[in-house]
C-alpha cells in the first residue's frame, strides 16, 4: 500500500562534486531512490547527476524537504518550484516538512495545508513529515488525514530505536523512514553487530540496514565511496534471524545524534 521504497540514497552533508559523484555512482550501481533537502544546498548537483545518468525520470523516486524559512503559505509552493528547477524535474515523488520548528511563527495547520495544496497542484506525488513526535504527527493527521502522510522520516538506529513513536506510526499506517541508521558510524564498531555480521559474512553496515528494513522501515544511507554504496545495497538481501533481531533490540540506549534547538520537538 505504501509507496515509499525501502532502500534509497541519502545526500545529507554531501556538497558539490562529492554529491554529484555519489549520486552518479549510486545510479550506476542500481539505486533508484534519492533523498535530498532544500537546506542541504545540493539539489542542483543532485539534478545534474541525475540528468547525466541516462536513468529515466519515471524510474526514480526523488524526495526533498521544505526548509523552515519556507513554511508560510505564501512561500512553500514557490520554494518547492525552485527545488524542482534545481532538480531538473516537473515533480518530486515525496516532499517532507523538514523539522516541526514549533516557534518559527508558522502554524502546523498552515504549513501542512500548504503542503497538501502543493500536492494537489502536482508539484509532488506524496507528502509527509520529518522529525515529528507523536503529538505533532496527530496534529498533522488532523489537518490532512493520515492517508495523506506517506512517511515520518526520523533519526533511528540500533542505539536510538524510538519504539513509542514507531509503534504509533505503524498503527496509523504511516511508513517509518530511518535516517542516521548507522548513528554517524558509531554502530559499525559495536561488538554485538560485529559478531552478527561475522556469522552472516556481512558488514556491520549491512546488518544495521537489514535490521531496520526487517522492522518495516525505509533506509537512506549515504556514502562518498563507491564500494560502500555497492556494499550497502547488499543489505536488501540479508536475512537476520529472530535471535539477531533480539540482540540488536537490546542495544537501545537513547543515543540521539541530532536535536537542533528551535527546530526539534519534545521527543517521545
Amino acid at each position: 500500500m505504501n509507496k515509499i521504497p525501502a532502500f534509497g540514497l541519502g545526500t545529507f552533508r554531501l556538497k558539490g562534486q562529492v554529491v554529484i559523484d555519489s549520486v552518479r555512482n549510486g545510479l550506476e550501481l542500481g539505486y533508484r531512490t534519492i533523498d535530498t533537502a532544500q537546506i542541504y544546498g545540493n539539489e542542483a548537483e543532485v539534478g545534474e547527476a541525475i540528468a547525466g545518468s541516462g536513468v529515466r525520470r519515471e524510474d526514480l523516486f526523488l524526495t526533498t524537504k521544505i526548509w523552515v524559512d519556507n513554511y508560510a503559505r505564501g512561500k512553500l509552493a514557490a520554494s518547492l518550484e525552485d527545488s524542482l528547477t534545481k532538480l531538473r524535474t516537473d515533480y518530486v515523488d515525496l516532499t517532507l516538512i523538514h523539522w516541526p520548528a514549533p516557534n518559527n511563527g508558522v502554524s502546523l495547520e498552515e504549513f501542512m495545508s500548504a503542503l497538501a495544496d502543493a500536492k494537489a497542484r502536482g508539484l509532488t506525488r506524496e507528502i509527509g513529515v520529518s522529525n515529528f513526535n507523536i503529538a505533532l504527527t496527530q496534529q498533522a493527521i488532523a489537518v490532512v488525514g493520515k492517508d495523506a502522510i506517506a512517511t515520518n522520516q526520523i533519526e533511528l538506529s540500533p542505539y536510538l530505536q524510538n519504539r513509542k513513536l514507531v509503534d504509533f506510526l505503524q498503527r496509523e499506517g504511516i511508513r517509518v523512514t530511518s535516517y542516521m541508521t548507522l548513528a554517524y558510524g558509531k554502530v559499525l564498531g559495536d561488538p554485538v553487530i560485529g559478531a552478527i555480521a561475522q556469522r552472516h559474512e556481512a558488514t556491520p553496515a549491512q546488518v544495521a540496514l537489514a535490521w531496520a528494513m526487517q522492522l518495516g522501515y525505509s533506509v537512506i544511507p549515504s556514502s562518498t565511496k563507491r564500494e560502500n554504496l555497492a556494499s550497502n545495497l547488499r543489505a536488501r538481501t540479508l536475512q537476520l534471524t529472530a535471535d539477531d533481531m533480539a540482540q540488536i533490540a537490546a542495544l537501545e540506549r537513547n543515543g540521539r545524534e541530532v536535536s537542533p534547538d528551535g527546530l526539534a520537538p519534545q521527543w517521545d
